[in-house]
Parts: C-alpha cells; sequence; structure tokens
C-alpha cells in the first residue's frame, strides 16, 4: 500500500523531529519522568503553539488536518518516547466530542483542545469489562438539567494529568458520555505511573455531577469509532517506536565487541536484526492501512482491517522488542539505556485496547460473519 506525503505533512514531520531531537532527548524524557506524572506543561505548550494539538479537530473549531496527520504525529511521539497526552486528547477524545456533542458543546470544548488549554481523558473502562466496549456498570440518573454518576472506572489513560473527563456511565436503556470536572464533589482520583511511565487513574464516582454530552442517543457507536481512531494510532505510535528501537539495535551492535569483533558481524545476529526490520516495515504499512480505513462508511469492514492491523503490530512489536533487549544483553534492561524503555511502551501498546488475541478473535468473527454457508453454494 503506498502512501506519499505532500509538502505540507512533509513540513509537520520534519518539524516535529526537529523539535523532538532538540528538546526532548532521551536525557530530557527522563527529567520529565522524573516529575509526578511525566507530562509537561511547557512541552504541551510549544506543541499547541506548532498547531500540534489541533490536528483532526473540525476547522470551524480551529481545527487543521484529519487522520493522516494524527498518524505522522503520533509515530514521532513513538520515536521519541514522548509522555504527553496526544492520544488520549487528540485521536480519542476530541474526535468524539466532534461526533455527538451538540454544536454548543463543542464550541465550548473543542477550541480550548485546540489551542492546548484543554486536556481530556476516557473514562471507559470498568473492573472486569476487559475488552468489552458495551460492557458499562456505571449509572447516570437525571436529576433536573444534569446528571448524576455513580460507578468505577478504572486505567484512565491519561487521567492523572486530564483538565475533563469523558465518562461513559448508562441510563434507563442507553449508554452515554457525560463531561465531568476532575475537581466534581463525590469524585474520588486515584493517580498513579504505569509501566512504561505514563500517567493513568481510577475514579471512583459516588453521586457526581455531570453533563450529558450530545442528544441523549446511544453513543456507543461513537465510542466504538473513538476507539477506533485510537487503535490506528496506536499503531502509528509502535511503528514509530520500533524503527527506533531497530537504529538502536543496529547501533549498540556495532559497538559492542565480542571475540575480538563488533557482534554486528555475527550473521546470526545479522538475521534477527534483518527479521526485525522486516515487521516494523510490515507493520508500517497495516498502520497505514488503519489510518485509511478510519474513513470508510463500511462499520463492518472499518473493524475487521483495524483490527488486523492491531493484531498483526502487536506481534511485530513484541518480536522487536524482545530481540532488541536479547541483543543488548543484560544492558537491555538498564533504565540507563533507552531501548528498556522502548520495550516497556512497546509492550504497554500491545495490551491497550486489546492484545493480539483479542484482535485476531475479531477478524475471525469478521470473516465468519462474511463467508457464504455452504448450503448457499450447492
Amino acid at each position: 500500500m503506498q502512501f506519499d506525503l505532500d509538502a505540507e505533512q512533509l513540513s509537520l514531520q520534519e518539524s516535529l523531529q526537529r523539535y523532538f531531537s532538540q528538546q526532548y532527548d532521551f536525557e530530557k524524557r527522563r527529567a520529565f519522568l522524573a516529575t509526578p506524572h511525566g507530562s509537561s506543561p511547557l512541552v504541551w505548550r510549544n506543541l499547541a503553539a506548532q498547531g500540534i494539538t489541533a490536528i483532526g479537530i473540525p476547522e470551524t473549531h480551529g481545527g487543521i488536518g484529519g487522520a493522516a496527520e494524527i498518524m505522522l504525529v503520533m509515530e514521532e511521539i513513538g520515536r521519541s518516547l514522548v509522555l504527553e497526552p496526544f492520544m488520549s486528547t487528540i485521536a480519542l477524545c476530541a474526535p468524539l466530542i466532534a461526533d455527538i456533542g451538540t454544536e454548543a458543546q463543542c464550541a465550548e470544548i473543542l477550541p480550548r483542545v485546540a489551542a492546548g488549554d484543554c486536556r481530556l481523558a476516557l473514562a471507559h473502562s470498568e473492573p472486569d469489562a476487559r475488552y468489552t466496549l458495551d460492557y458499562v456498570k456505571a449509572r447516570a440518573r437525571q436529576d433536573g438539567g444534569s446528571f448524576r454518576l455513580d460507578g468505577i472506572k478504572q486505567t484512565v489513560l491519561d487521567g492523572a494529568v486530564a483538565d475533563l473527563f469523558l465518562v461513559t456511565a448508562r441510563t434507563d436503556d442507553t449508554i452515554g458520555v457525560f463531561v465531568v470536572e476532575p475537581g466534581a464533589t463525590g469524585l474520588d482520583v486515584a493517580r498513579y505511573r504505569t509501566q512504561d511511565g505514563r500517567s493513568a487513574a481510577d475514579l471512583t464516582l459516588r453521586n457526581v455531577p455531570g453533563k450529558l454530552l450530545g442528544d441523549g442517543r446511544d453513543a456507543l457507536p461513537a465510542i466504538e469509532r473513538a476507539i477506533e481512531r485510537a487503535l490506528a494510532a496506536l499503531c502509528a505510535e509502535a511503528v514509530g517506536a520500533m524503527d527506533a528501537t531497530n537504529a538502536a539495535t543496529v547501533e549498540y551492535t556495532k559497538s559492542r565487541k565480542q571475540f575480538g569483533q563488533p557482534i554486528g558481524r555475527f550473521q546470526a545476529l545479522q538475521h534477527r536484526m534483518a527479521d526485525m526490520f522486516v515487521l516494523a516495515t510490515q507493520a508500517r504499512s497495516m498502520s497505514v492501512l488503519a489510518t485509511g480505513r478510519l474513513a470508510s462508511a463500511d462499520a463492518a469492514l472499518r473493524r475487521r482491517d483495524i483490527a488486523s492491523a492491531k493484531a498483526y503490530v502487536g506481534k511485530a512489536l513484541r518480536f522487536v522488542g524482545q530481540q532488541a533487549v536479547q541483543l543488548h544483553g543484560g544492558m537491555g534492561m538498564a533504565d540507563e539505556l533507552a531501548v528498556s524503555h522502548y520495550f516497556k511502551r512497546l509492550t504497554m501498546i500491545g495490551q491497550t485496547f486489546g492484545d493480539v488475541s483479542h484482535h485476531v478473535q475479531t477478524v475471525s468473527e469478521a470473516i465468519l460473519a462474511e463467508a457464504v454457508p455452504v448450503s448457499e453454494l450447492a
């Protein structure tokens, strides 16, 4: 599958590479990692000044670009292991608001997001839900002109730094999305760090006030679309991280000597690195496929191909990450070496919004649903 960047996209890619190489190298990232939540308000403001936080938002609300530009940004985020909540805010939550929010709600929130003044987090996952999107036990009951929410949400990505939560809950017979302030009465936010250094939070809601997003229609289809966008973004991030991991591994094998010569000269190790390169290249093609499918109106096709991409990328990132650690030897897990951080991030990407087994099952079910019964072939 061919994907040619136009002049503006190339400029975006080059400007991000330049900014991250100068302002977000590995040592600077380690300094950010040592802060309470990893995310840097200064970096977020700088990204906003370059228009990065406006990508994918409708132009009427100050946005620019679309899915292809999000893919490019996510690749560079993966390449530099950036800790900022771009995926949660821009790829996941902002399009969800644009999809189901009223015009007044979009006009109130999206320009703030585009300007870098509002970071968002989707609170959807619950205990025992695993990857089942319609598993929602949290309840919302109407209280005058607003709603009151009760329930538990876990592993809210970037929830520790969010300025607004989008919380899913059931009303009488539908699933709705509710805007909740982090300081709302009755809301307990347990903030923590994940294995890869990112931030997350668990929410406990007890009679918490929330504003319904949209007009009350079932939001599950829009939530599914939002997760699909996040999956495509994660595939792109993994591609960037794998590229950087492969480059770091090649450089290490050039300098690490054994038996009087660089280990990169050993044919067995060259074969491993060749396999790592091939898988990363194929993963890039699947990432492009996932991004391209986001525009499809065919929900079944979109779901199948994005699941295919996440499954293949999950297989590739596991191989690349593990081989990189092994080729670095004992140093592969040392905190002082970037490869250990890439390995952790790739591992987390592999589990986020569905692991390989989950998405292989999704693809299998889609193929079976499309299959023609044998009785009709006779």
